[in-house]
């Protein structure tokens, strides 16, 4: 006599709530304000380098200085910025205390 085979359903899925953000670990809330800083201080810049002449001093000085402040420093600080926390300075303390 043959052998019954009993097939496995393996149509059984878990049910999962709203997929979470892989960014939500990193970006606080100070991180957006960097990066809304540093989109307003952009805008600044180019708004003072299109007003008035070509060679005015806010065109050739001042909207630059504002653009590079806002590339090179606000936008990097937005996206490497963490808060430390009790953790981290205790593991840096117990780093620092041990002798090489």
């Amino acid at each position: 006599m043959a052998k019954k085979v009993i097939k496995k359903s393996f149509r059984k899925t878990k049910k999962t709530t709203a997929p979470v953000s892989p960014f939500s670990i990193y970006w606080a809330k100070q991180n957006y304000y960097f990066l809304f800083l540093g989109f307003a201080i952009i805008i600044i810049g180019f708004y003072l380098m299109s007003v008035g002449p070509w060679n005015s001093s806010a065109a050739l000085v001042v909207s630059p200085i504002l653009l590079m402040i806002g590339y090179l420093l606000v936008f990097p600080a937005s996206i490497f910025y963490k808060k430390r926390t009790k953790r981290d300075t205790s593991q840096e303390d117990n780093i620092g205390s041990v002798k090489s």
